[in-house]
């Protein structure tokens, strides 16, 4: 791998981990360098940090919170 390349994972954490837990993208990195944009694209979805996962969490607590306001009402009956 490129020092460059080592030197920019080091300041991402996050990236450097996901190297780790998939292997894989240490050998695209080693033969294509400018493939950064997209191991933070797949880092990103791995870590459920994509637009849609980031709503469709937000969208799941807001329904857990008005079941318990549901379930809390029936009890007060």
């Amino acid at each position: 791998m490129q020092p460059s390349v080592y030197q920019f994972l080091q300041t991402r954490p996050e990236l450097l981990r996901f190297i780790r837990l998939n292997p894989m993208w240490y050998r695209h990195l080693t033969r294509n360098p400018n493939r950064l944009d997209e191991l933070e694209k797949e880092a990103k979805y791995f870590y459920g940090q994509t637009v849609p996962q980031k709503i469709e969490r937000v969208s799941n607590q807001i329904q857990m919170v008005s079941m318990l306001i549901q379930m809390a009402g029936t009890m007060k009956d």
